[in-house]
């Protein structure tokens, strides 16, 4: 029963990732990758799908929905209103063509570190990433790498960030968005540096190499700069009080709590500064309530998917060989979270996925509660960013007409190899200091 366990496992794996890159909806290839894992194990298909899918399914959406939501129609609010796009703007102005890499990554670092939509944060610098990389004369594949290294790589995973990748290890750490001290601190501004020079490089020798801002063969339309009648320091007064109030909150009342209380005061100030840039509100909730809906049920999908196969002989078996490896219990917590992140395609379902199974054991080893809070929520954004990630495939595909051939070498540089050594010296760290 154990190796056809590792058998059905592998294959819902493998099939989750190859029916994600065919553009199967996410919830259907959880659904159907879910059989295939409760079957393969020997499990009672009812039992599996309406108890521990569900379970995993529900619990998620219950914990992170409100937070989600606040969070969608926030972004709205800062995309509809020119808010974002004031703030890209002030980058682009400020660094200038020269530094059109950093220019781009830095106007996506403040938004994402604001708290605001991955999605929002790609559309609204994709134009003004256009104009300041046609004006450098550099190639525009490298533009999905820019605005995916500035929004989902060292933001969502530094100390204080209000995303989602750095909240869910509170909920099982106990934990504050802080938590990981110093060396947290250090190991996003590594990742920082190091991407940042990195695509720099990639940029650079290209060039070298005779590339040209050349759009791709089936690019169809042209980026259509907006302007944008929000002052930079009115756009930016939202996210301070958002990241501001939050980790000051966080310290008096729950970190969920704290979150929801800065985001409701954002968008009530938010409102107050740009509504009368704001042609409908009414419109502006409708479309962040339906993006909360989907980015959550996605994701929801996932975490389901991974409670399915948590009862499986073959999960409960690789679980027991990491949490066993004497000396090296932190590098057990990375590499369980950094897998899973991977396989699903998603640092957030990773989270989900491995936390609520992993996140007892590791406490019972008298383990520092920030250092794995902190090594965890940068284990999910490592492999989570493979070709399969949604993020990415939208950002390549739907934003930038790109293809993965052209952009995915500098988005896997970026995203996965520059991560990864970032997080082994983590746990070096906090297995020496800790």
């Amino acid at each position: 029963m154990l190796a056809l366990s590792y058998i059905g496992l592998l294959i819902g794996l493998v099939l989750l990732v190859m029916m994600t890159m065919r553009g199967i909806g996410i919830i259907v290839s959880a659904i159907v990758c879910a059989i295939i894992v409760a079957l393969s194990s020997g499990m009672h298909l009812g039992d599996a799908m309406l108890m521990h899918y569900m379970n995993g399914f529900t619990g998620f959406f219950t914990t992170w929905f409100p937070a989600i939501l606040l969070g969608a129609i926030f972004g709205r609010l800062m995309d509809d209103s020119g808010a974002a796009l004031s703030i890209a703007n002030k980058s682009k102005e400020v660094l200038g063509a020269k530094r059109a890499i950093m220019a781009v990554v830095g106007a996506g670092a403040i938004l994402t570190y604001g708290g605001v939509s991955v999605f929002v944060v790609g559309f609204t610098l994709y134009p003004i990433a256009f104009e300041l990389f046609r004006s450098a004369n550099i190639a525009h594949r490298f533009i999905p790498a820019a605005i995916i290294f500035g929004s989902i790589s060292f933001t969502m995973v530094s100390p204080g960030s209000p995303e989602i990748q750095n909240l869910i290890p509170t909920t099982y750490f106990g934990t504050t968005a802080t938590a990981g001290g110093m060396i947290g601190v250090l190991m996003s501004l590594l990742i920082m540096v190091s991407g940042g020079y990195a695509l720099k490089y990639m940029a650079h020798r290209a060039a070298i190499n005779g590339e040209q801002f050349d759009l791709p063969a089936d690019y169809g339309q042209q980026a259509v700069s907006k302007i944008s009648q929000v002052k930079f320091y009115s756009a930016i007064l939202p996210l301070i009080i958002l990241v501001g109030g939050f980790n000051v909150l966080s310290h008096y009342i729950s970190v969920i709590e704290a979150l929801l209380v800065a985001m409701v005061a954002s968008l009530l100030l938010g409102y107050a500064l740009f509504h009368k840039t704001i042609d409908a509100p009414g419109k502006m909730i409708s479309v962040g309530s339906e993006n909360a809906l989907i980015a959550i049920s996605n994701t929801c999908a996932v975490v389901g998917f991974g409670a399915v196969a948590a009862q499986s002989p073959a999960f409960s078996d690789v679980v027991a060989f990491l949490t066993d490896m004497p000396g090296l219990e932190y590098a057990g917590l990375a590499v369980a979270v950094t897998v899973i992140a991977g396989i699903t395609g998603s640092a957030s379902g990773g989270l989900g996925i491995a936390l609520p199974i992993l996140a007892p054991i590791y406490q019972g080893m008298g383990l520092d509660n920030g250092a794995m809070h902190r090594i965890s929520s940068i284990a999910s954004g490592g492999l989570d960013s493979l070709p399969h990630n949604g993020y990415v495939v939208t950002t390549i595909r739907a934003i930038c007409k790109e293809t993965h051939q052209r952009a995915y070498p500098a988005v896997f540089l970026v995203s996965v190899l520059i991560p990864l050594p970032v997080l082994a010296l983590a746990v070096l760290l906090y297995s020496y200091f800790s």
